[in-house]
């Protein structure tokens, strides 16, 4: 193995957790009622549906940032600017960089021995900030991010633009097979890396999802790396 690509949002950085506390947030400034599990459950619910269809090119980011909370506010009766909360939304995230449990010790041995790769869908200079402010920029040789590669994972053309960028200048190429990717998504991260012929690393962060047999490695936390890297 020469190089392992690393998803950013629940791999290295912990999305889930901004999430809660910026919508709690947003609920209290905006003065939008009760914050509880439901209004959590109703944005991940109608979020993964959006991101799905980024993923399938049937959607576009700045489609997603217009439509995003106007339609979880409908589900949920609240009566507010989706897009003024989207750019409050999208504000917090850019000065967000809550690690992911293990994370930094993870990345901090994988260095040592691999060059190392951020692999990411969402905007470039977001996901740039956003490994600065907590210092995780200075491990990574590439940053892979679909605002600036022009294609989103599981997109073929993501990998295809990724592997060109990597291969400059090298007089001999890394392969796919030579590489990892490392990510929480079945769908951008490990069917996009497999049939690419890379191989695949699945953080099943929340152990519930089930594993398809294609996939090389599967850990719930991301210590368990050193196991077999």
């Amino acid at each position: 193995m020469k190089v392992i690509f690393l998803d950013i949002d629940n791999t290295l950085l912990d999305f889930d957790e901004y999430t809660k506390r910026t919508l709690k947030k947003g609920f209290e400034i905006f003065g939008l009622g009760k914050f509880d599990n439901h209004v959590l459950n109703v944005f991940h619910h109608e979020n993964d549906i959006l991101w799905n269809r980024i993923e399938q090119g049937s959607l576009t980011f700045d489609e997603l940032k217009k439509k995003r909370f106007n339609i979880i506010f409908s589900k949920l009766g609240v009566q507010f600017d989706g897009i003024r909360f989207e750019t409050f939304y999208r504000d917090e995230l850019h000065e967000s960089a809550i690690f992911e449990k293990g994370a930094l010790d993870m990345v901090e041995y994988l260095k040592k021995k691999y060059v190392l790769a951020v692999s990411s869908n969402g905007p470039y200079e977001q996901q740039l900030h956003r490994l600065s402010i907590c210092g995780l920029d200075k491990y990574f040789s590439y940053f892979f991010i679909s605002e600036g590669i022009g294609y989103s994972k599981p997109d073929t053309r993501f990998f295809l633009e990724s592997f060109r960028i990597l291969n400059e200048g090298r007089s001999e190429k890394i392969l796919p097979q030579e590489t990892l990717i490392l990510g929480d998504s079945l769908t951008s991260d490990m069917k996009g890396g497999h049939d690419f012929g890379m191989h695949t690393c699945f953080y099943n962060k929340k152990g519930t999802q089930m594993v398809p047999q294609y996939i090389d490695y599967t850990i719930d936390c991301l210590l368990q790396i050193k196991n077999f890297l």
